[in-house]
């Protein structure tokens, strides 16, 4: 790609080299000049489009959920700040045990929530879709935070693009998974991946839980996303040996990348800080 200056020479050589053309030569000139600067017109876009589907991914390890919440707020947040690098992020992590509820709350009241407590857990209202669930060691948990109109405006197409990403990935371990009429990723009649999200001017936030080694005995506490009759299952007991998040990480940014038809790089450290010193000043005032 031409920068401004080399286009500048060019055009005057140009200019030059066609006063010495005779009128036929010159059209013919005219024309190959014109489909070159559309080329080159049409390579700034094309990389304008692929910076702009570039994925940042962020490898937070185990943290807190409520500092969780804060950083998918603060991060969603800065694409509306045109002065900010920091775009499409994967921010991937692992949670302390938490049982999390969406949008519909009606059944779970207080006695509902102090009996979840005293398992040993966290709990928190989100406002995410779904039902209730739980995060926890072991499970792999992924905040997609993206403008979908870097990709395609569309939820539906967001949720089918995420249960796609996970079926690709099982797949690489030679698991058979597949959808349902109920939102995750199923095999047979237990869910190994619940995807809960929000949305907001198409800025996604919230994601998807994939369970890899957890101790599936927290979901006895509950109805996991109020799906009677259904069951849970993980990496670890479809394949019969463990599977850590960190085997599974590397898999899920390519299947994610394959499905998203999107590059992926990891955050800078210099990022890195400065959102976590910004988070902690927020934090600090609230």
């Amino acid at each position: 790609m031409f920068s401004f200056c080399c286009r500048t020479w060019v055009i005057l050589a140009c200019l030059l080299y066609a006063t010495r053309l005779t009128r036929s030569k010159k059209v013919k000139f005219v024309s190959v000049l014109t489909k070159f600067f559309h080329c080159q017109s049409q390579s700034s876009c094309d990389m304008a489009s692929n910076f702009e589907k570039l994925v940042k991914t962020w490898k937070l390890g185990k943290i807190d959920y409520a500092r969780a919440l804060r950083l998918q707020e603060h991060v969603s947040s800065l694409h509306n700040d045109s002065k900010n690098h920091v775009k499409n992020t994967l921010l991937c992590l692992e949670h302390y045990p938490v049982y999390t509820i969406g949008l519909r709350t009606k059944q779970y009241d207080l006695n509902e929530e102090v009996k979840l407590r005293n398992t040993g857990a966290d709990f928190h209202k989100t406002n995410r879709g779904g039902l209730i669930t739980f995060h926890g060691p072991g499970q792999l948990v992924v905040y997609p935070i993206l403008n979908l109109k870097h990709f395609t405006p569309s939820m539906r197409w967001y949720v089918c693009q995420i249960e796609k990403t996970i079926i690709r990935l099982c797949e690489k371990f030679g698991l058979k998974a597949e959808t349902s009429p109920d939102t995750g990723v199923w095999i047979g009649n237990n869910k190994i991946c619940a995807i809960g999200i929000h949305g907001s001017r198409f800025i996604t936030t919230h994601g998807l839980a994939l369970n890899c080694n957890t101790d599936l005995t927290w979901f006895d506490n509950i109805v996991p996303c109020g799906l009677i009759g259904k069951g849970v299952t993980s990496l670890t007991n479809e394949l019969k040996q463990n599977v850590s998040i960190e085997e599974v990480l590397p898999k899920f940014i390519e299947s994610f990348c394959e499905t998203f038809e999107c590059d992926c790089t990891e955050i800078d450290r210099a990022e890195v800080d400065r959102i976590n010193q910004s988070l902690d000043v927020q934090t600090d005032s609230d």
